[in-house]
């Protein structure tokens, strides 16, 4: 029960942002060999995480997940839906959200346009990060460790579009970071044109991403390319900041 009892004030400690083992150590007056200790049982089990640099820990995405089911108004796809909906009315296309999970982007949710000529759902498919604008976008806002051990790793092409050498890719992503929206077009599929910005959570690592994507003939229309981009990187920004104010941990001071 004590071992229980430690872990959680650890978790508690997190919550409230990344910390390193020796502030975790003094929040939780506990030893630094003990905090340690749980530290690495919590990260075997994906309910803590190192930081790229290992100087810091931070809550795991098991923890997350965990807190998404029990409390649906923290649901990702609960908080970003209405605002795709949002997307889609003002675009006329298929907007989704995505995230990244090791060497491939996974499609969370999708809301299609009512257009006779439909982009199919991608829902629950996955495709290599580097080869999709929401993955390019998840890619670039890694720690730097993160986004090296990717470029040093395979980098298929499912189109003659997609970005493989490892050079080029980095110089890519710096773009990115720099810009803070990609566009591909028929890089991941021939005939898709796509465009994504990052959402942000409480740290300074991309959590997921919004994209719209539409039928290259027709996406983006011409002289439109700026204005969906601003478009989609505003609705990322409103994501990003709903959600931080559902992971902020509430305040303790009484009401006035």
């Amino acid at each position: 029960m004590q071992s229980v009892e430690r872990a959680f004030s650890i978790l508690r400690c997190l919550a409230g942002g990344p910390a390193g083992l020796s502030e975790v150590s003094e929040r939780v007056d506990l030893p630094k060999s003990t905090v340690s200790r749980l530290l690495s049982t919590l990260q075997e089990l994906g309910a803590v995480e190192q930081s790229g640099s290992g100087a810091t820990y931070r809550v795991g995405d098991a923890m997350i997940d965990i807190a998404a089911g029990a409390l649906p108004g923290r649901n990702l796809i609960h908080v970003a839906r209405p605002h795709l909906v949002e997307l889609v009315e003002a675009l006329s296309e298929t907007a989704g959200l995505s995230v990244l999970d090791g060497r491939e982007v996974v499609y969370l949710d999708q809301v299609d346009a009512d257009n006779p000529v439909q982009v199919r759902d991608w829902t629950g498919e996955r495709i290599p990060a580097h080869a999709a604008s929401s993955g390019l976008v998840l890619l670039a806002h890694l720690p730097k460790s993160d986004r090296e051990r990717y470029l040093a790793g395979p980098l298929d092409g499912l189109t003659g579009g997609v970005t493989t050498d490892a050079g080029a890719l980095r110089r890519r992503l710096g773009d990115i970071a720099r810009l803070g929206v990609e566009w591909t077009c028929e890089e991941f599929l021939p005939g898709i044109s796509s465009v994504a910005a990052p959402v942000f959570g409480a740290g300074p690592e991309a959590v997921a991403a919004v994209h719209v994507h539409g039928p290259a003939y027709r996406f983006p229309a011409a002289g439109a390319h700026d204005d969906i981009a601003d478009l989609v990187a505003d609705t990322a920004r409103r994501i990003s900041a709903r959600l931080v104010g559902l992971l902020q941990p509430a305040s303790s001071t009484p009401a006035i």
